[in-house]
Parts: C-alpha cells; sequence; structure tokens
C-alpha cells in the first residue's frame, strides 16, 4: 500500500514510517520540510495521488488554545478533502488518552475538535488515543524546574514509549477502519512526581522533586483521566527499562 505519514518526520512519524517500510509498504514521510503543508494544503494532492491510507501524527506548534484549534481544525479539514479526491479509503488519527474527559484545558479541546472532524468527514477512520510519551516527562520536568527543585504535582497517569505507540499507530494504518477509537497506554501507573524522583536517579544532575499540586502542566487534572479506562491497551516497556536504554 501507499500510506501517507503526515507529520512523518516527527518523533511518532518518523518511527512509523521506518515500520511501515520495514513491511514491504509505500510509506510517504509528509511535512513541512517535505513540501507539505497541511495548515495552507500546500503540496497534499501531490503527496496523495495514489494513497490508500493517511496517518495524521503531526502536533500544533503551539500549545495556546485559539493556535491549537486552529492548527488541528483547519489542517483536518484540508486533509479529509485532499483524500477524498484521491480516493484514499482509511484515515488514522492519534490523539490522547482521556482527551474528551478535560473540556477546560485548551490543548485537549482542539484535539477533540481534530477528531470530530475526522468522525464526520466521510472518509473511513480510526483514532488512536495514546498516554503521555517517556520522551515527554524531562521536557515537563525542565518546564517545572525553580533553581535546584522540580516542582511536580503527583498526578497519577501511565506514560508509554514512543515506540510502542508509533507500533500501534503502524499497527491500525494496516488494518481496516475501526470508525472508533483504540486507547493505548504503558505498563505501569506513576505519579508525576514519583517519575521525576525515578528520572533523577538514573540521570543525576543536582536537582530534587518537590511535590507541588499547583505546578505544570497537569496541575488539577481530573483523577484518573491520564490512566485511561479499562479499555486500554497495554504496552509493554517499562519507564525504567525504557531510562536505561536511552
Amino acid at each position: 500500500m501507499k500510506i501517507v505519514v503526515v507529520g512523518g518526520t516527527g518523533l511518532i512519524g518518523s518511527q512509523v514510517v521506518t515500520l511501515l517500510r520495514d513491511r514491504a509498504h509505500e510509506a510517504v514521510a509528509a511535512a513541512p520540510s517535505t513540501g507539505v503543508d497541511t495548515l495552507t494544503g500546500q503540496g497534499l494532492a501531490q503527496a496523495l495521488d495514489g494513497a490508500d491510507v493517511v496517518v495524521d501524527v503531526s502536533n500544533s506548534p503551539s500549545f495556546e488554545t485559539e493556535a491549537a484549534l486552529d492548527f488541528f481544525t483547519r489542517s483536518a479539514q484540508h486533509l479529509i478533502e485532499a483524500e477524498k479526491e484521491a480516493g484514499v479509503r482509511h484515515h488514522v488519527t492519534l490523539s490522547i488518552v482521556g482527551v474528551d474527559q478535560v473540556p477546560d484545558y485548551g490543548y485537549y479541546r482542539a484535539k477533540v475538535a481534530q477528531e470530530e472532524a475526522v468522525r464526520s468527514g466521510g472518509v473511513p477512520y480510526s483514532i488512536v488515543r495514546a498516554a503521555q510519551f517517556f520522551e515527554f516527562i524531562q521536557p515537563v520536568m525542565a518546564m517545572s524546574t525553580q533553581g535546584a527543585e522540580v516542582r511536580l504535582p503527583s498526578t497519577r497517569l501511565r506514560p508509554i514509549a514512543s515506540a510502542d505507540v508509533a507500533a500501534a499507530v503502524a499497527e491500525a494504518a494496516l488494518g481496516e477502519p475501526s470508525h472508533g477509537v483504540r486507547n493505548i497506554a504503558g505498563p505501569e501507573v506513576h505519579r508525576l512526581d514519583r517519575l521525576g524522583e525515578i528520572t533523577l536517579a538514573a540521570k543525576p544532575d543536582g536537582r530534587s522533586v518537590v511535590t507541588d499540586e499547583a505546578a505544570g502542566l497537569f496541575a488539577g487534572m481530573p483523577e484518573g483521566v491520564l490512566v485511561g479506562d479499562d479499555t486500554v491497551r497495554i504496552a509493554s516497556t517499562r519507564y525504567e527499562d525504557w531510562l536505561r536504554q536511552n
């Protein structure tokens, strides 16, 4: 099959492209750097010519509510229009576990709007919702660092390796459209402050973790949202094992 991976040069997309090529499919990495801009529609018709499947793992360059909402809705609309013209038979979108449970969080609201555009767009679809990536933990810690302290809430989450996310997305792309949501997460539930402690134990840098329920991106997140429900498919990679390997 020809499978176009939008956001195919990023963390998840580059791994999806590799997995699909390893299985002898024609995987095309579509991104502004390869001449494809979903915000304007530039290059979409050419990239999707002859495509069987489109995988959208692109991300907004801004977490600000209006900017993220504009990015996800406009990109989805342009993609779906181009897919209909090209006769694409399956659209796969990467989203976030619990995304529809936090209406006051602007970035999540933007992702919900993206999902709604995909559902109503008329192209057969599958939505893969993933928990937070392991690779996201250290940037979250950096954003919450004050001097030698990393201030993190005790919010519970079930993080997952990006490689496991990429594998699930590739699997969805090679299957039939589900017209629904598949949730995926890592094997263990952790408190975010504990994840910070585990990270610094593996990679000491002079900082220490202070539990602060008002600090950072996930402060005030409702209990259980970042863990997922009983439909979550559990990946095998543990955070501590991933840290040792990376």
